[in-house]
């Protein structure tokens, strides 16, 4: 993914809402939301353009463990290693486990190296956590409220003022932080649009070059990618998607599909239901 907006907690109703953009080269093979046979319970896309043997995907739910994971990568590394380990498989890890979301969490800190850079949101749908192996901060409890990452290391969160901070000297990215506010705008409207969520998501407003981050991209492709939907002809925004998880364990999962410059592909929509923790 290159944006993850998080409701956790943030409403009476529901225990987890997710909108999210997942940008990706093009060229890049994907099977777009489906169940997976082999994984009983879990629903998410298909990364096949993943190095090594353990199949990848960057957003999923795991119905039978009651497990939700995502993943961003972070840009702007010295180095990109070819023979690193895929995220997708990291993802893959949790859902398929049975460790707990700060034990995992705690335990991948431990390896920075295994990967290249990355943001890592996972829950049992009792905790939220995060950890980015760019960042130098531990783990973290994302706590109940309104959320946002892309592809820096850090995550932003909405304070009662309206203000989006990250806790470090690093301010969070306009898509994030503007991202953030609507998501929130939508919780306060109506929390099961989820045609609301895709809008928020479907946003082309750029960045400003003053707001600009500085991730080793060319000014004109730092420009292109500064939306929340990014239209560049190569690489872009694939899919939409939107999560809404209940508070009695009913949730649905929405995803729609993109080609160059924004071409509507398709819209999938699956129910299920999870044991919620107590």
């Amino acid at each position: 993914m290159c944006l993850v907006l998080l409701g956790w907690r943030a409403h009476p109703e529901y225990r987890l809402i997710v909108a999210a953009n997942r940008d990706e080269f093009f060229t890049r093979p994907t099977e777009s939301l489906r169940w997976w046979d082999e994984v009983p319970g879990l629903l998410a896309g298909r990364d096949r353009g993943a190095a090594g043997p353990v199949p990848g995907t960057w957003l999923g739910v795991a119905q039978n463990s009651h497990r939700f994971a995502t993943v961003t990568n972070v840009r702007g590394q010295e180095a990109v290693r070819a023979d690193a380990r895929s995220r997708g498989a990291l993802l893959m890890d949790f859902l398929r486990g049975d460790s707990g979301p700060e034990k995992f969490a705690r335990g991948v800190a431990a390896a920075p190296d295994d990967y290249n850079g990355y943001n890592l949101v996972i829950s049992d749908l009792e905790t939220l956590w995060w950890h980015s192996n760019q960042s130098e901060r531990t783990p973290r409890e994302l706590p109940p409220g309104f959320h946002g990452l892309s592809n820096s290391a850090v995550a932003g969160t909405l304070q009662p003022d309206g203000a989006v901070t990250t806790g470090t000297a690093d301010p969070a990215w306009p898509k994030v932080r503007e991202g953030v506010r609507a998501l929130h705008a939508v919780v306060a409207s109506d929390p099961a649009d989820t045609d609301g969520y895709l809008a928020v998501l479907a946003n082309r407003v750029r960045a400003t070059d003053a707001e600009l981050p500085d991730t080793g991209m060319s000014r004109m492709v730092e420009r292109a990618a500064s939306s929340r939907f990014v239209t560049h002809p190569l690489h872009g925004t694939r899919c939409s998607t939107v999560l809404l998880v209940r508070e009695d364990g009913t949730f649905e999962m929405t995803e729609r599909t993109f080609a160059r410059f924004g071409r509507r592909l398709g819209t999938v929509s699956y129910n299920g239901r999870i044991e919620i923790p107590a």
